[in-house]
């Protein structure tokens, strides 16, 4: 069995429910969330991935699925900014409080307004990195919205 992390030791805390699904994870690979998701036999579409960005110099999180990719202008036009940019990955890391490759929204060191995409409701439950590379856990939209206090937009390409 997987050990905890600190995001599924906040979910616990919070009793929000959840499983916890380990995978080999390699750097190697182009697509991490795509690898993730045939390890687990799952649909892309459900594995989440966690984007660290800047919005008009604020930080945020972006979550969307593993096989699409984000659009910073529709970033920038979901939180009423005017520019967005993805966060260099050393800050990222030092925000976060986890690596790349293992970056959940989940218990951040730093805590930032976050954002899905709009598609993460349409499902029973979502696959998100738990804050270790080659952990993810899974968890109810519903659930994960609520507990990051997050909204979704159109934020894809």
């Amino acid at each position: 069995m997987a050990r905890g992390t600190r995001a599924t030791a906040a979910l616990d805390k919070a009793g929000i429910a959840h499983g916890l699904h380990a995978y080999d994870y390699s750097a190697e690979v182009e697509s991490k969330g795509v690898a993730a998701a045939q390890a687990l036999g799952v649909e892309p579409a459900r594995v989440f991935k966690t984007l660290m960005a800047w919005v008009d110099k604020q930080p945020l999180v972006a979550v969307i699925p593993c096989d699409q990719r984000l659009s910073l202008k529709k970033l920038a036009a979901a939180c009423g900014g005017k520019h967005a940019q993805m966060m260099e990955v050393p800050e990222a890391e030092r925000r976060s409080g986890y690596k790349v490759g293992g970056i959940s929204p989940f218990a951040q060191q730093r805590p930032a307004d976050v954002l899905f995409a709009d598609s993460a409701p349409q499902h029973p439950t979502l696959y998100i990195n738990a804050g270790q590379r080659g952990l993810l856990l899974d968890i109810a939209p519903a659930d994960a919205l609520c507990f990051l206090k997050a909204r979704h937009a159109d934020i894809c390409e």
